[in-house]
Formats: C-alpha cells, sequence, structure tokens
C-alpha cells in the first residue's frame, strides 16, 4: 500500500476533515454502518486501515474482549493512542495486505474505507478468509465502484460553477487510478461490485448485506454534503464465513 497519510501536508489536511474532528458522529456513514454491526460481546476483532481507532474504541466499548488495529501510518496510530486508547486494543503499523495471524483467529473482521487503496483485492479477502473462524463476520466499507470508475473523483461543472454531473468512465477497467483527495494526488485502485461480491461468494464467504449509505438529515448541512445525495461514494458489505 501506498502510505499517503504520513505526509505531513496531506495527515494535516486530513485532520481537519468533520470525521477526523468529531469521529464517528461526524461520519456520514456512520449511522447506517453501526446498524449492521455485529454483536460485540466477547469477541476478538481485527480492524484493517483502524486509522484514529474510532471502530476500535466503540468495539471494546461494546464488550469485545480483545481489538487489535493495524494500521500502516504511524501518524494515525499516534492519534489512535491519545484518542482511543483502551487496555483491550492493541495497535500494530503494517501494511494490512501483509498483517498474518493464525487460522480461525477473530470473531469479527472490520474495515473502513481502507480497500480501495489495495492492489490485490482476492489475496486480501484470501487472508480475512484464512483467520476469520467460521461464522465470523467480515463486514466492510470501501468507495464505490461509480466513485472510483473514472479516477479523478471530481464533479464536472458548467460555465457558472453550478455541478452539472458526476462523471462515470472506465468502469470495466479494472486497476489503479489518480484521485484527488485534499488537494493531493492519491493512488487508489477501482474495482467493479461485481468483484467485490463475486470474490467474496467464491472464497468462501455469503453476503449478508449490501448498503449503499446516504448521509442522514443531520449532516446534511455540513457544506457538500447534500451533493452526496446526487451518486453514490461509498459502499458497505456484510459477509459471513461459511
Amino acid at each position: 500500500m501506498n502510505n499517503h497519510y504520513d505526509e505531513t501536508d496531506f495527515f494535516d489536511k486530513y485532520s481537519q476533515m468533520t470525521r477526523s474532528k468529531e469521529g464517528l458522529a461526524g461520519a456520514g456513514e456512520w449511522q447506517t454502518l453501526r446498524r449492521l454491526l455485529p454483536d460485540f460481546d466477547k469477541k476478538t476483532v481485527l480492524d484493517l486501515g483502524c486509522g484514529y481507532g474510532w471502530h476500535c474504541k466503540y468495539a471494546a466499548d461494546h464488550g469485545a474482549k480483545q481489538v487489535i488495529g493495524v494500521d500502516l501510518s504511524e501518524k494515525m496510530l499516534a492519534e489512535a493512542a491519545k484518542r482511543n486508547a483502551d487496555p483491550k486494543i492493541d495497535y500494530r503499523q503494517g501494511d494490512i495486505l501483509e498483517a498474518a495471524f493464525p487460522a480461525d483467529t477473530f470473531d469479527i473482521v472490520f474495515s473502513s474505507l481502507a480497500f480501495h487503496y489495495l492492489p490485490d483485492w482476492t489475496a486480501m479477502v484470501k487472508r480475512v478468509a484464512s483467520y476469520l473462524k467460521s461464522g465470523g463476520t467480515f463486514l466492510f466499507s470501501v468507495e464505490h465502484p461509480v466513485f472510483t470508475a473514472a479516477g479523478n473523483q471530481q464533479w464536472a461543472y458548467d460555465e457558472q460553477g453550478e455541478i452539472r454531473h458526476f462523471p462515470v468512465d472506465r468502469y470495466f477497467y479494472e486497476g489503479v487510478r489518480q484521485a484527488d483527495f485534499l488537494g493531493e494526488t492519491v493512488e487508489k485502485y477501482h474495482r467493479t461490485l461485481t468483484t467485490y461480491v463475486e470474490t467474496l461468494l467464491q472464497n468462501g464467504f455469503s453476503i449478508e448485506h449490501l448498503v449503499e449509505p446516504t448521509p442522514p438529515e443531520d449532516l446534511l448541512s455540513v457544506p457538500g454534503m447534500v451533493d452526496e445525495l446526487r451518486r453514490p461514494m461509498m459502499l458497505i458489505i456484510s459477509a459471513k464465513k461459511k
């Protein structure tokens, strides 16, 4: 994985985002995601790409007996240790695609908006299948394939500066994209909805939920948030290991 989050300018911009300052309450997809969360009571949990550790702390506060959060960014993990420390949480630095654990270790594997940075989705799913217990939950969010397809992830504007539409192009051409995120060029990977789902089905998972979250009404006053109702930005999938 590429690590933009340890670049000072990029991290400073990220730290000013609503979700960075307000945590789960400031994340537009949180109210949808929360309804899909499994029971954490006495469960072992792995958070891949844990960032500031908001979801790790939520799991610990809701009864998880052990939580491991993995992230590539040293700066992210430093914030997690400050904001969301808990005796039951173990934060570890590393590439989530290379994180190795014994078979049948976790009851729940979770990830928030990290997998679109990965070049190899199949390898990630196979790893999760190996260290998730039978009957365990694999719940994750990614940027929606409609959002990642064209590449730069920017609206198209008319001559008056009003939004005209959101470009969708090269949908079936999977692979690397150069996205404009926080004023920086960030490398992400586009894959189709079929690829996300079929890879899970072919590697021992059943699909429990597939949801395209929309912003809650109480966040629509945040600048630009109401425009998120014009196209899907995120995808949430909950799967169970057979």
